[in-house]
């Protein structure tokens, strides 16, 4: 009777570790679910937003009007790699600002000539 006993305690142990693969699965998909919604709701759209942000400083073009990051406006007067020179204002006063300041593009070179 104790071998009976002893025989079947092993077959029961690999049963329970059986189910207990099973009861982890769940938590796995969870897992994977979880980091699958932060890709498409965080890291995705914000690469989208770093590209379109990368090709508008590489589209700046003399004559266009800017706002920068700190709420300077101002007309584009020169392109140098890294800085552009904006002239603002009435008295035409010239700042140089580095091109990751620029926020947005008010009016591009184009757009100034037609209207």
């Amino acid at each position: 009777m104790i071998n009976l006993i002893l025989t079947s305690a092993p077959a029961a142990s690999s049963a329970a570790g059986g189910n207990a693969l099973f009861q982890g699965i769940p938590s796995i998909i969870m897992l994977v679910a979880i980091v699958a919604i932060f890709y498409f709701f965080m890291y995705r759209p914000q690469k989208k937003q770093e590209k379109e942000f990368a090709a508008m400083i590489d589209a700046l073009t003399v004559g266009d009007e800017i706002t920068t990051k700190g709420g300077i406006i101002g007309k584009i007067i020169s392109i140098k790699e890294e800085t552009v020179m904006i002239e603002t204002g009435n008295e035409r006063t010239k700042i140089r600002i580095l091109r990751s300041a620029v926020s947005k593009v008010d009016v591009k070179a184009e757009d100034s000539r037609d209207a």
